[in-house]
């Protein structure tokens, strides 16, 4: 053997261990057993962090209960410590996605506790003689009860990172949505022309959206702060001391700083996947609102010259090989394909949830790869999209303001007052020979110029103004009440 490895044993016998890892036998056994993403958990420091908060909770309980000695506890609780600020991240090498409903997860942060523990104890990593693993990082606990309590408390932080970052997105959209308070322009339904509104309201409107989600995020928060701490195996507290929920528990919501709570059924909370499943539904939800959001933009700024042509996306790249001066819409893009993969995420955690049997759902481990993935994208996407995209939008005033007077769907605002058959007799004359409406329904003696001018002002058409010049209704030629 090496002198760089060390021998570690485990039940099945004999395995080798770097000797320069704080990792041993059970994490280098789920490196050869789950190489399927070529990722790792370290790249999840809110899950390491959350892991090694478990733990501290759990050894403060077992201190305070009388079951682990001082200068073990004292030396479990430093090396969680230092994991919680960002320490021997990198000694959390294994796949996300892995056999065994997270054992290897929670086997990575005993081990990896006990060894630094060791060497704040003056011992040698793998002298598990003195301080091991299982015996004492472990005591009390199972990975059914560790590892979703530290997947909810991850999340719970990855969501409000979400939030934050959807909350700037709004902020650009606000931002925006003032300067193009006064831009007029055609509405659409089913792409066709509809009525006028301003590019303020249009983009108003993307603010509301976000922040309806960023309220139901909030809200499915809380779910994870319901944990089944101290279940141990499958929720009936096996092995562990009568009080140990409670006090970890406790002790968790101080190290952690959220309100956490121990279930009001350990069985139930260790095999129900609930949570999660709405959580999923949740990111779903922003996923699909926000690739809209962006199939909206894509769609305004098409052209330049044979497109829509609305706005004007922030030029971030040449977009072709070989179309010299070609841009592309390819921020909103990448968000669009970023709740793509969110929605089959979606997918993932709902078949994995349903999959669980009888007091456990052996399928965590890719429950929380989906919906980490899913929250961190996002996060990534919409902060993405607020800095390169939206701020950086432009909109043309001009040619929006001359597409209303070109289109029939003005016509609408006239059906009030000169009733719905003769407006749309205008609406036909008007595509036809691209007339204003308006010098149709004055050349028509249906209304006077000054009345046309009132019904068909800019502020009127977008709702900003609702009521006409007084008497400007009852006098005109066509007017139908009701």
């Amino acid at each position: 053997m090496s002198s760089s490895m060390r021998v570690e044993l485990d039940s099945i016998g004999e395995f080798p261990v770097p000797t320069a890892a704080y990792y041993g036998v059970h994490t280098a056994r789920a490196l050869e057993n789950f190489q399927i993403t070529g990722a790792s958990i370290s790249q999840y420091p809110l899950l390491i962090e959350s892991l090694a908060a478990v733990k501290q909770a759990a050894c403060q309980a077992n201190a305070d209960l009388g079951l682990l000695d001082a200068r073990r506890a004292d030396a479990i609780i430093t090396a969680c410590e230092e994991i919680r600020e960002g320490a021997l991240h990198d000694q959390f090498p294994i796949d996300p996605i892995q056999g065994g409903a997270g054992t290897s997860t929670n086997m990575n942060a005993n081990e990896v506790i006990a060894n630094r523990a060791l060497e704040l104890m003056g011992r040698e990593r793998g002298d598990y003689a003195r301080l091991d693993p299982l015996t004492h990082v472990n005591l009390g606990q199972s990975t059914n009860d560790v590892y979703p309590t530290a997947i909810k408390l991850c999340l719970t932080r990855y969501l409000r990172g979400l939030v934050s970052a959807l909350d700037r997105l709004a902020a650009a959209f606000e931002h925006k949505a003032v300067e193009f308070a006064d831009v007029i322009k055609m509405g659409r339904t089913q792409l066709q022309d509809a009525v006028p509104m301003t590019l303020g309201q249009e983009f108003g409107t993307y603010v509301v959206m976000l922040r309806e989600d960023c309220d139901r995020l909030n809200e499915g928060a809380l779910l994870l702060l319901e944990c089944n701490l101290g279940g141990t195996a499958i929720g009936t507290g096996i092995n562990g001391h009568p009080e140990y929920a409670a006090v970890a528990c406790h002790y968790l919501r101080e190290i952690s700083g959220e309100p956490i709570t121990s279930a009001g059924n350990l069985i139930e909370s260790t095999q129900d996947c609930g949570a999660f499943v709405q959580i999923s539904g949740i990111l779903k939800r922003v996923a699909v609102k926000l690739s809209k959001t962006c199939n909206d933009l894509r769609l305004m700024s098409s052209g330049p010259a044979t497109g829509l042509r609305e706005i004007n996306l922030p030029a971030a790249q040449a977009g072709s090989s070989i179309m010299p001066g070609k841009v592309n819409p390819v921020i909103p893009e990448l968000v669009n394909q970023v709740a793509f993969e969110v929605i089959g995420n979606d997918t993932t955690v709902t078949m994995a949830a349903e999959a669980g049997q009888l007091q456990l759902n052996a399928f965590e481990p890719v429950i929380v790869y989906s919906l980490l993935r899913a929250t961190t994208h996002l996060t990534a996407a919409a902060d993405t999209l607020a800095a390169r995209c939206v701020a950086g939008i432009t909109a043309n005033r001009e040619h929006l303001e001359q597409g209303v007077r070109r289109s029939a769907g003005i016509v609408t605002a006239l059906s009030p007052y000169i009733g719905y058959a003769a407006s749309a007799a205008i609406a036909k004359q008007a595509m036809v020979t691209g007339e204003y409406v308006g010098d149709i329904a004055v050349d028509q003696g249906l209304l006077t110029r000054e009345q046309v001018d009132d019904i068909l002002s800019p502020r009127r058409l977008a709702g900003i103004l609702t009521t006409m010049t007084e008497g400007a209704a009852e006098s005109a030629p066509g007017y139908q009440p009701g």
